[in-house]
């Protein structure tokens, strides 16, 4: 007989209202199942941040119920939060303390003793490649290299749970993709992991399931390949052999000029590419590569976004 997978995180019917009127959310209700990769979309100013301020009891909500591991976030919010790791948007260390004493700090927090949160703190600095470090300023360290740091003080209580608002925000690509590398390894390790992101190609190529939040109600919550199956269309970049000197009109296609030798085209769910490389060859455009466009979730999530405000109008 297999165990029920509980939710790591059930938020229902959530409200939260501010002094001047302004309703940052509107009875939101989203589930989370324990070992889950979810992702959290949403332009600026939709809700997310709110959310995320009140699950981490920042935020005192106007009306609804929040449950993280079956714990009721009002009655048990001590324990609750211990299984929970919160990396904000903003760093928020102390610049002027080193590395190790701010993730043992950390440590102290959750009252775990000193021997075993300098084994956490070596475990988890030299994971984010921050060991060598560790007795470095904080404020010497380098945009990214903070970024890990808060991480890794995140990991300090090895919580059940970790939540990221915008993690790789101004981190370069290099660095984005080893901190993804180890994001992965720890989900598959059983850490469910809710990941707030304004890098559409960064919840397609990590989150198993994803939610779309606008103007405080969730628009959008499926499985990412379900939601991807709902584009009607895809953008394709085509290389030329010979330069372009100019795009033939092909009726029911649209093909923009990107450089020199390449192209895109939005091509119909479903659309025959042999049929698609035997108009170009008509119109002497000989194709040496092709490539998917990574926009996806983008084209999606506008589409979802601009709908909705459409049906508000």
């Amino acid at each position: 007989m297999h165990n029920k997978i509980m939710n790591a995180l059930e938020i229902s019917r959530l409200k939260k209202m501010y002094s001047n009127g302004k309703r940052a959310l509107n009875g939101i209700s989203l589930q989370i199942k324990e070992g889950d990769f979810f992702a959290l979309l949403g332009p600026n100013g939709a809700g997310k941040s709110t959310m995320i301020g009140v699950i981490s009891s920042l935020v005192k909500k106007s009306s609804g119920k929040v449950l993280i591991f079956n714990l009721n976030l009002d009655t048990d919010n001590q324990v609750a939060k211990s299984y929970l790791g919160i990396v904000p948007q903003e760093v928020n260390f102390n610049h002027f303390e080193t590395c190790i004493q701010i993730v043992m700090n950390q440590a102290g927090y959750y009252g775990i003793k000193c021997s075993e949160a300098y084994d956490l703190a070596e475990k988890y600095l030299t994971e984010m490649d921050l060991w060598s470090r560790r007795n470095d300023i904080s404020r010497s360290l380098s945009g990214g290299f903070k970024r890990r740091l808060m991480i890794t003080r995140a990991l300090m209580n090895e919580p059940k749970m970790l939540i990221l608002d915008e993690p790789t925000a101004g981190v370069d690509v290099e660095l984005r993709r080893s901190m993804w590398d180890y994001l992965i390894k720890i989900n598959n390790s059983g850490t469910t992991i809710l990941l707030i992101t304004h890098y559409l190609e960064e919840a397609e190529n990590l989150c198993k399931n994803i939610a779309i939040i606008d103007q405080g109600e969730i628009v959008e919550n499926s499985s990412m390949k379900e939601l991807i199956s709902k584009l009607h269309t895809e953008t394709f970049i085509f290389d030329s052999v010979a330069d372009i000197e100019f795009l033939p009109k092909i009726e029911n296609l649209t093909l923009r000029v990107v450089d020199s030798h390449s192209f895109e085209v939005d091509i119909l769910k479903g659309q025959n590419l042999n049929e698609l490389f035997d108009l170009f060859t008509r119109n002497n455009i000989r194709i040496r590569s092709m490539r998917n466009k990574s926009n996806r979730l983008e084209e999606l999530f506008l589409e979802l976004v601009n709908s909705k405000n459409q049906d508000v109008d």
